[in-house]
């Protein structure tokens, strides 16, 4: 896809959202700058104390309790399906629960006592993280239950509870940060005080120099709280707005953003030099050039692939690899289990069967093993280590034969 370009011009705001199904996306314009759009992410708050009440506790809960004050006390998780007295509306209910299910992470069983609320029972305190996902609309208030229902990660049952302490509780919110759109060009050009309190709902689209959209950055949804002449142009606007960037970019990703301008990647293992929150960024974009581009034929089945192991200490640097072994420089070829298994599906530049050869593969078996994942300052992906074992179990399946070097 490409727009009409603008010298210097290096996002684009795309609304996708406010037509109907099967309309056509609107350009809302495009700007040189975005300022908040690069922040860095803060860091991991410290863990949580939280006190499960009434508890007849089961499976690996119950089998914790024999190990406090060691690590055997801990578990990946524990979450709080509510058993509504009734179900409030907006609580959609599958197989598993309901959505107002909560979610704790990273958890260590801390202390046991017997419950004054039933005899027989205990309480327990646990200490460990909620999984805040604020575009979920989880609740801060307890939702009006007689019990939690109480399971693992795998389904597994845990036990039950009457009551929780500490999980359901307003939290302080991340800071709104202004967004500035820096000589912005709208597409329909309006009168300045026509844009005020305009509200603009848009992906931010990062270009290339010559105008070709290279991926989505991020989504903008805020109000345009005032709008004057931008001194890169005539006809250009500064435009500030109430936020709205819910997640910003790293800061430091900017490298990555002018390497995608200037045409994407030039030679191969340049996405090695970053760590892991910015190797994320450059899969976003990879993933976002692959399908906005069309993708890329398959090539033949019977193919041979080579992937670089140098630098695949985690999982999201293997994502980097493989999809520079299939399909060169900047490629993709998945950035999670479910993407990848798409991907050898077919359409995504490899066609089966197909070999992958994995030099120094040495430092994937010291790195990706079985464990508790905790990528820095993204406390949602928190979860069990996607282990060479898995990896190989998945092209096993798919009639991808790989050889270690």
């Amino acid at each position: 896809m490409k727009t009409r370009a603008v010298p210097g011009a290096r996002w684009l705001l795309l609304d996708e959202y406010t037509g109907e199904v099967g309309e056509p996306d609107v350009t809302v314009g495009v700007c040189h700058d975005i300022d908040g759009l690069f922040v860095d992410p803060e860091p991991i708050p410290p863990p949580e104390t939280f006190t499960l009440l009434g508890c007849d506790p089961a499976g690996p809960l119950r089998d914790a309790l024999g190990h406090l004050g060691t690590r055997r006390a801990w578990l990946p998780s524990v979450a709080l399906f509510p058993v509504h007295r009734k179900r409030p509306a907006g609580c959609l209910w599958d197989e598993r629960g309901c959505t107002c299910v909560e979610e704790l992470i990273d958890v260590t069983v801390v202390g046991r006592r017997p419950s004054a609320a039933r005899e027989g029972m205990v309480d327990l305190d646990l200490r460990g993280y909620v999984r805040l996902l604020p575009e979920y609309g989880l609740p801060e208030e307890k939702p009006d239950v007689t019990g939690f229902r109480l399971a693992a990660l795998d389904d597994a049952t845990l036990g039950e509870c009457l009551d929780v302490a500490g999980v359901f509780r307003e939290r302080p919110s991340p800071s709104i940060r202004p967004v500035t759109l820096i000589g912005f060009r709208p597409e329909a050009p309006p009168l300045l005080k026509s844009i005020e309190g305009r509200k603009i709902t848009a992906s931010i689209m990062t270009l290339q120099h010559d105008g070709r959209i290279a991926g989505q950055v991020a989504l903008l949804s805020a109000t345009v709280v005032s709008a004057r002449p931008s001194r890169l142009g005539d006809g250009l606007l500064d435009i500030t707005l109430d936020g709205g960037i819910e997640e910003p970019t790293p800061s430091a990703a900017r490298e990555i953003f002018q390497m995608w301008y200037d045409g994407g990647p030039a030679e191969p293992g340049l996405w090695a030099h970053y760590d892991r929150l910015l190797q994320r960024e450059w899969l976003g974009l990879a993933v976002s050039r692959h399908c906005l581009q069309g993708g890329l034929p398959d090539k033949s089945a019977g193919t041979t692939y080579h992937l670089d192991g140098r630098f695949v200490t985690d999982i999201d640097a293997f994502y980097c690899a493989i999809g520079e072994a299939v399909n060169g420089p900047g490629g993709y070829f998945g950035w999670n289990l479910d993407a990848l298994h798409d991907c050898l599906g077919g359409g995504w530049g490899a066609a089966r069967p197909f070999q992958l050869i994995w030099h120094h593969s040495d430092v994937a078996r010291r790195h990706l093993v079985a464990g508790y994942d905790r990528p820095a300052h993204r406390l949602r992906d928190w979860g069990p280590s996607i282990a060479l074992d898995d990896l190989l179990k998945i092209f096993s399946e798919r009639k991808v034969e790989v050889e270690f070097r």
